[in-house]
């Protein structure tokens, strides 16, 4: 008898732990469960999160976009590479898909077209203003049209020279801009049921809102012709400065076929070291329009006034060269630079890239300059002529080639105030004061004679070009304001300073730093 109830003691012993271990199983898969749904879980928030932040990282990117490098950072478009590794530098090249800023919702006032007039620093200008004055305007601009009837008779389009997709969309949220009118407009414009008219130079936008507003409100399509200097340099609310920052440093970029030839230049020269860009103006537009013609032959001379009465646009016929020269109105000539870069203690082994067209008088004049700096180049002779047949006879897109190589370079000298010195000028200052050696030509003439005659010693005269020029340099300074003479005042466009980040210590006006 105890033998059987030990025996079923044992088997239901043995059955209670079959079934405790049975549970256990159970327990430890729903234990088991239990982990992998927190871990899923886990990862889910991990995932959310990263999401999260990349949305945020896109959309402060986007804003660092549309507002640029002095309100936040660097402008695209400028290709600061030379201080990044190559690398980083050629994957910047590839088109970058960034959110477009929101469109402005405004009640339409009419629709602005513009004619621009001159070359193409002129007409970037002019293009700047538009837009302000559009947007001020509460009006639709129709993409501007470039001068093709000018000196250089280039047929160019907007397009062959600028990213007009980039232009329209980066400036929504001022303004709307159409490439072209919509077909019933179009209609009423070839049937001649608009007004076109020039405005009036040096104009603040009270001109615009009483005069040009009602006009569009009237005919809803007005037609402005010579459009530079429409817009007073000073005396304007700041948003409205900033905005003609906005639209030249952002909303003009260049093609990317222009601006994917002028990385290829950069690189080129950055390979062999520093280089500095000559703005050298000798050339024979501006020596006949100037008529400047200091250490030209009789027969040269001759030439450039034929050419200065052929065109009828160009209202001085009688000139005195001498007298212009002497109150700083000349180009430099290449001998005259030659000695100013050596007076100022420039390296002879520097690369010295010439942003001009062709030099009057060719080598025969170039050569004053070549023997004293063997390393001066030009985009001809770093490129295959290949490479720049689509831009062969259009001197706007050689012209904006020349821009971007002007903009990176280590030192950039203009040898005339023109508009590509005023405008590469301050732009430079937007990219961080870059080194631009601001000539005083009147000086230097009275200087350089003073010279040749003897009366100077080269160590007076290498001197006194130094200590002159040790300040005018590219460096913050205000504009010059003279009331009613907008013409003598410093030019907005050379020293947007209302843009700029004004630096509280002395970046970039010592001399000595560059040479």
């Amino acid at each position: 008898m105890c033998k059987a109830e030990k025996s079923l003691y044992h088997r239901k012993l043995w059955e209670m732990k079959v079934k405790f271990l049975g549970d256990s199983s159970k327990i430890e898969k729903f234990k088991n469960s239990l982990v992998s749904r927190s871990r899923m879980s886990l990862w889910m928030i991990r995932a959310m999160t990263i999401l999260l932040l990349w949305s945020c990282f896109v959309h402060l990117v986007a804003l660092g976009e549309m507002w640029g490098p002095r309100l936040l950072k660097g402008w695209p478009s400028c290709f600061n590479h030379h201080d990044i590794p190559m690398a980083t530098a050629e994957m910047t090249s590839l088109p970058i898909k960034i959110a477009l800023p929101p469109k402005r919702i405004y009640q339409n006032n009419g629709y602005l077209m513009v004619s621009c007039n001159g070359g193409l620093n002129q007409m970037r200008a002019a293009i700047c203003d538009m837009v302000t004055i559009a947007r001020y305007m509460n009006v639709t601009l129709i993409v501007p049209e470039l001068d093709k009837t000018s000196f250089w008779n280039d047929p160019s389009e907007f397009k062959d020279i600028f990213d007009v997709d980039h232009f329209i969309s980066s400036l929504r949220d001022e303004v709307r801009i159409l490439k072209e009118l919509p077909p019933r407009l179009k209609r009423r414009v070839r049937l001649g049921m608009y007004h076109t008219m020039p405005p009036i130079s040096w104009s603040n936008m009270s001109y615009y809102q009483d005069q040009i507003l009602p006009l569009l409100k009237k005919h809803k399509v007005v037609h402005l012709h010579k459009t530079d200097t429409r817009l007073a340099n000073n005396e304007l609310p700041v948003e409205i400065q900033k905005l003609r920052c906005r639209a030249n440093f952002n909303g003009l970029r260049f093609t990317p076929k222009i601006e994917e030839l002028g990385r290829r230049v950069v690189k080129i020269l950055r390979e062999k070291g520093p280089f500095l860009v000559l703005h050298l103006r000798y050339e024979m537009d501006m020596l006949a329009f100037s008529g400047c013609s200091h250490g030209c032959n009789r027969y040269e001379e001759e030439e450039l006034t034929r050419m200065r009465y052929a065109y009828p646009w160009w209202k001085e016929k009688v000139i005195d060269s001498e007298l212009k020269r002497k109150e700083g109105l000349c180009p430099l000539t290449p001998e005259e630079t030659a000695l100013t870069l050596s007076a100022l203690g420039i390296d002879r082994n520097v690369q010295i890239y010439i942003a001009a067209g062709e030099i009057y008088g060719g080598k025969r004049r170039l050569k004053a300059l070549t023997d004293v700096f063997p390393n001066v180049v030009k985009k001809e002779t770093l490129l295959d002529s290949s490479d720049l047949s689509f831009c062969q006879n259009h001197s706007s897109q050689m012209a904006a080639l020349d821009y971007l190589i002007s903009l990176e370079s280590d030192i950039f000298v203009p040898t005339y105030y023109g508009n590509m010195a005023k405008v590469v000028e301050g732009h430079r200052r937007f990219l961080g004061f870059k080194k631009t050696i601001e000539l005083n030509r009147k000086f230097l003439v009275k200087l350089i004679d003073e010279y040749y005659e003897g009366l100077l010693s080269w160590e007076v005269f290498s001197s006194t070009v130094k200590a002159f020029h040790a300040t005018r340099m590219g460096g913050p300074k205000r504009r010059l304001v003279i009331p009613n003479r907008p013409k003598e005042e410093d030019y907005f466009y050379a020293n947007p300073y209302e843009c700029l980040q004004l630096l509280h210590e002395n970046n970039g006006n010592s001399l000595e730093e560059i040479i």
